[in-house]
């Protein structure tokens, strides 16, 4: 086995164990609980779980995705999590070649919205913890990033958070509904501060995009008695989408916008 394969092996490995802590993060941090204590356990009948049923990706596949306990089904956003965390790890090895200072910093900001967009998804909410705790970080890094220098991402945070919060108030003032959630806002800072404030554009619209074919494709599939979707689509996670794209690819996708 090569050097450089070696080294991919490494980082998925690294990855996943990443990736299992941020099931811990996902699962108490909206409680209110400690990352620490209690040790991991099943969720249904409280088994403690031992090292061998804990082990990445592996002991889901052992266990046949059921706790050893009681049989209940485990949920199977922990295999999922802990995959997409390690291949995003890869992601951004290969794609920083290496670059060990900027690789640090990203992973770390994979990771923080890896655990925003799941949060999302099942509670509707985006702890201050990460999107606060997340931008602070990207500002306070952002000198590892030697392609993103501070005014830009001290800029695209002001800007992105500012936007957005201008949008929710005057929409709110005109519908006396709440358009967007503090949560998004807050995202929407912490991504400014991250990518810069030239990626704001970008992010907004690939969200906008990716948001609305969902949204359309649920109301295919998912309709109540009064023909509205069932249950309410949270916006953060194709905010991520919109930001990660946006990471690998950067504006590359306008050049199919521009008029000849």
């Amino acid at each position: 086995m090569s050097s450089s394969a070696i080294l991919n092996l490494w980082v998925i490995v690294f990855g996943l164990i990443v990736g299992s802590f941020l099931n811990v993060i996902i699962i108490r941090l909206p409680k209110g609980l400690s990352m620490i204590h209690p040790r991991s356990q099943c969720r249904n009948c409280r088994h403690k779980l031992n090292w061998y049923e804990n082990i990445p990706v592996l002991s889901y596949l052992a266990l046949r995705g059921k706790c050893l306990a009681c049989k209940k089904k485990i949920s199977f956003q922990y295999p999922v999590v802990e995959l997409v965390t390690a291949l995003s790890f890869l992601a951004v090895a290969i794609f920083n070649d290496y670059d060990w200072l900027t690789i640090f910093r990203d992973w770390i900001l994979f990771s923080v919205l890896i655990a925003i967009a799941v949060i999302d998804i099942h509670h509707q909410i985006i702890p201050d913890e990460l999107s606060l705790g997340g931008w602070v970080f990207a500002l306070v890094t952002v000198f590892l990033d030697e392609n993103l220098a501070f005014r830009d991402a001290l800029l695209g945070g002001l800007i992105g958070f500012g936007v957005f919060f201008t949008f929710s108030y005057l929409y709110f003032q005109l519908t006396k509904r709440e358009g967007m959630g503090g949560g998004d806002i807050k995202l929407m800072g912490f991504l400014g501060s991250a990518l810069g404030y030239q990626s704001l554009w970008s992010i907004i619209f690939l969200s906008s995009v990716i948001g609305s074919l969902f949204g359309a494709f649920l109301l295919l599939f998912s309709k109540n008695e009064s023909g509205g979707l069932k249950t309410a689509i949270p916006f953060g996670p194709f905010l991520v989408l919109g930001a990660v794209l946006y990471y690998f690819l950067g504006n590359v996708w306008l050049q199919y916008m521009t008029p000849i």
